[in-house]
């Protein structure tokens, strides 16, 4: 057994965060306990763990909860309750495992005095998914309760986070680090300095988990283990972030990833750095960094906190940094061409500087637009196909809408679709349907924008032309518009 699980927190006095236990010891020591939770916080910080615990004293045979010696705490603390379900969202996100799990909801506990349902990663459910548990959520059965853990609450639709009792997780000090550190260090007679162990805590970026992992590993290769997992150094990684050096930056994280500096350790020192930086703009402190005014800095924690939000979804660690890398290095002035297949021509804009805006005016809705074949939006097919690619895992039946529209206007601020039939519009404006859509193309064009659709007559050169080059992205078209169809008819 590892180390993490042989030291996991069992009742709520060893929970390492002190806040979330004493939020913990209040609910449960009311005559009330909700029927939902929402355990939301960085990797790492105990929300599982935090999850069985409440889940043993809610289930627990004992006066004095929990006991861990009945039946029920032995058989959670095992992981072989049949009435405390732990489900993973990443792999059971669809609307089919909820229908499932609503179904199955509905059954008695088989011998505990609750049901208790721990869903982790709860904001990779689609939305689909999300609101059909949210209607379990709004009248659960009483036998039922809810523990939701994420690591990104803002991706949870509003009505779901509105119906649950929201417990915050926050990434753990240097001290608090320490200590669960050295709980375990007396446990298993680790010999280390107090240098290492803050060592330990530096490296783990808050991540109690993290930390253990990495004393595992001390134990077994003392402090040689240490000084190759050792820290970044931002210094090296912001000058080549001053001269908008791409090649070289991004060779310096990739560094720093193989010596064995977590994603999450070099973004949140790099953050540090920035936010000192900024004070001292302000006259708070003297941290300046030469090369980078306030409007830079303001720039690259804004890049960098969203690379930092992306980290934990991200299937290749260094990924979100090197993207934010990408779009910071890519800002300087230069002309790009931007070719539209419709049309076939191309003009110039400025990525700096973009051109006056196009006012586009939104046709009433029964009103059809026939686009001329010159038509140009900065949004080209590769963006556009972005777009498509973005959406997909979230929300495939807006995918299967997409393909049935075309960008034909961008402002900066407006991104206007033509759509080909009167139905797809009204769905692409549906307001779930939009805020998605809207999020994921502020994401692709790193720039808050709205939707507007437009019915327009369809091209068939396009329409065509497609069927030929693209019959599959990540599913066949023919399969994702059968989805959309689905939804829209019922099923």
């Amino acid at each position: 057994m590892t180390l993490y699980l042989k030291y996991r927190p069992t009742n709520l006095d060893e929970l390492d965060l002190p806040d979330v236990s004493e939020s913990l010891k209040k609910i449960v020591g009311s005559s009330l306990i909700p029927h939902a939770f929402l355990f939301a916080g960085p990797k790492g910080t105990g929300k599982t763990s935090a999850a069985r615990i409440l889940a043993k004293i809610i289930n627990c045979e004992s006066k004095n909860p929990p006991c861990d010696k009945c039946e029920q705490c032995i058989s959670i603390t095992k992981g072989t309750n049949l009435d405390v379900i732990e489900m993973d969202a990443a792999s059971h996100r669809g609307i089919d495992d909820v229908r499932t799990l609503r179904d199955a909801v509905k059954l008695a506990p088989t011998k505990a005095k609750k049901k208790i349902y721990i869903i982790d990663e709860a904001h990779m459910l689609t939305t689909e998914a999300s609101n059909a548990l949210l209607k379990t959520l709004e009248e659960p059965p009483e036998h039922v309760i809810f523990i939701l853990a994420t690591t990104n609450p803002e991706k949870l639709i509003d009505t779901i986070r509105s119906r649950t009792t929201f417990i915050s997780f926050r990434k753990a000090t240097t001290q608090e680090i320490i200590n669960s550190l050295k709980r375990v260090v007396s446990g298993e007679k680790i010999k280390i300095t107090d240098e290492s162990l803050a060592k330990i805590a530096a490296i783990s970026a808050g991540a109690f988990r993290d930390a253990i992992k990495i004393l595992e590993q001390y134990a077994l290769e003392g402090e040689e283990y240490l000084d190759r997992y050792k820290n970044s150094d931002s210094s090296k990684f912001i000058n080549f972030l001053v001269k908008k050096d791409e090649k070289s930056a991004i060779l310096e994280i990739e560094k720093n990833i193989s010596s064995g500096v977590s994603a999450e350790s070099f973004v949140s020192e790099l953050l540090s750095s920035f936010h000192q930086a900024i004070l001292a703009e302000v006259g708070v402190g003297e941290n300046k960094l030469q090369g980078l005014n306030t409007n830079d800095l303001i720039k690259l924690t804004e890049l960098f906190t969203e690379a930092n939000k992306s980290l934990s979804d991200s299937p290749i660690e260094e990924l979100p940094v090197e993207i934010a890398v990408i779009k910071w290095c890519g800002q300087q002035s230069k002309s790009v061409e931007v070719k539209v297949k419709s049309g076939g021509i191309s003009e110039k804009v400025d990525t700096e500087i973009p051109p006056e805006p196009k006012k586009v005016e939104s046709a009433p809705a029964e009103e059809v637009i026939n686009l001329p074949q010159e038509t140009v939006s900065p949004v080209n097919d590769d963006i556009w196909k972005q777009i498509l690619m973005a959406v997909h895992p979230i929300n495939v039946s807006i995918e299967g809408l997409l393909r049935s529209s075309r960008p034909v206007g961008y402002d900066g601020k407006v991104l206007t679709l033509g759509v080909f039939y009167k139905f797809h519009k009204e769905r692409l404006e549906d307001i779930h349907h939009r805020k998605i859509l809207e999020d994921v193309i502020e994401k692709v064009l790193n720039s808050k924008t709205r939707i507007a659709c437009v019915l327009v007559t369809p091209p068939p050169k396009v329409v065509v032309e497609e069927a030929k080059k693209e019959p599959v992205l990540t599913e066949s078209a023919e399969t994702n518009i059968i989805k959309a169809a689905e939804e829209i008819f019922g099923n």
